[in-house]
């Protein structure tokens, strides 16, 4: 059965009303709401709208922050940390965007971390709010709270997958680089567990340490391993270090404070290309680095070589185009806080 196909702007009118019935105020509930479709859009569906339910959940435990804004820690100029009090992290990520643009443009670079925020899902759903206005942005999160990789040569969980997104402006479309320290992600993991399927290799280790294939074992004994795998996991291992220092130990809040509950650290750092080399100068050079991929010819069995994020903004202008199929029973799993809060079911288009 072919999956029924809805607006955009129709689903994240329908998110936002949730959001705001569950008590977010301002602009919350339409920024929250438009970065879980977004990561739909761009085909990240283990963290856009499949999200929902959990940070609904967590607003509805007091375990996240409604109303409010962060507090400033520090400010130099370029350089910002806010305290997120929990507030929602998809607002929190999207807002420390922009303003990370806002001081790129006048500083040359704009770095704002931000400790004890929310989960801010899906990392390159915040990547264009940058390149859309021709500057180069880097976000990564970690969650000093919980624990599901283990460091290489290790068998016991020390970090979160730690995710890492670099949006690279181009002439065309920008470079959309998202990727974790960690071999697959959580939410995939407990996709995979929850369908009853396994991972294409061994992709994590059971509590003895030993290779496996099964998502369970990861999630409940085991770990997952660093990117790398069995073999090169040093380098997966190398960036979650790096990773965690960016997003808990320039926030000053992290591991060795003993945290509860789901949340993040985060860091966001924009560029000004104009402050570097120049603007031109820099677009031809990230031109031609895209165009020699581009040209690059195929190994065996690959169809043609793409740049990061190619595929995903095709199936956003597509998804946009056409309809958005969400992956199956994703908005099923809204129909009981649909009920509770009295807003209409969205339809497809």
């Amino acid at each position: 059965m072919t999956e029924p196909r809805y607006r955009a702007a129709d689903l994240i009118e329908y998110t936002a009303a949730l959001f705001a019935t569950a008590g977010c105020d301002g602009d919350k509930p339409a920024v929250i709401a438009a970065g879980l479709v977004e990561a739909d859009l761009l085909g990240h569906s283990t963290h856009g709208l499949q999200l929902a339910p959990t940070y609904l959940k967590e607003l509805a435990a007091g375990t996240m922050t409604p109303t409010g804004e962060p507090d400033v820690v520090a400010d130099r100029g370029a350089v910002l940390t806010w305290d997120g009090k929990k507030l929602p992290g998809v607002w929190l990520a999207a807002k420390a965007v922009e303003l990370a643009a806002d001081r790129a443009v006048k500083f040359g670079t704009g770095t704002i971390a931000i400790r004890r925020g929310h989960h801010i899902g899906c990392l390159a759903a915040f990547l264009q709010r940058a390149t859309d206005r021709g500057l180069m942005v880097l976000v990564a999160c970690s969650d000093p709270a919980f624990a599901s990789v283990a460091p290489f040569g290790g068998k016991k969980a020390v970090f979160t997958p730690n995710p890492i997104a670099v949006g690279i402006p181009t002439a065309g479309d920008p470079i959309l680089i998202d990727i974790s320290a960690s071999i697959t992600t959580n939410g995939m993991s407990n996709r995979l567990r929850r369908e009853g399927k396994r991972f294409p290799g061994p992709w994590a280790l059971d509590a003895e340490g030993r290779p496996t294939d099964d998502p369970a074992a990861a999630l409940t004994t085991g770990t997952l391993l660093p990117a790398g795998g069995l073999d090169h996991g040093h380098k997966g291992y190398g960036l979650a270090l790096m990773i965690e220092a960016l997003t808990q130990g320039l926030s000053g809040f992290g591991r060795s404070c003993a945290p509860v509950g789901l949340g993040a650290g985060v860091f966001v750092q924009a560029f000004d290309p104009e402050a570097f080399g120049g603007r031109a100068d820099f677009i031809r050079e990230t031109e031609w680095l895209a165009n020699a991929c581009r040209a690059c010819p195929p190994a065996e069995g690959v169809e043609s070589v793409r740049l990061p994020g190619e595929r995903g903004l095709a199936r956003k202008r597509r998804a946009l185009a056409e309809g958005l199929q969400l992956y199956p029973g994703i908005l099923e799993t809204l129909e009981p806080f649909a009920a509770k809060f009295g807003v209409a079911m969205v339809k497809p288009c």
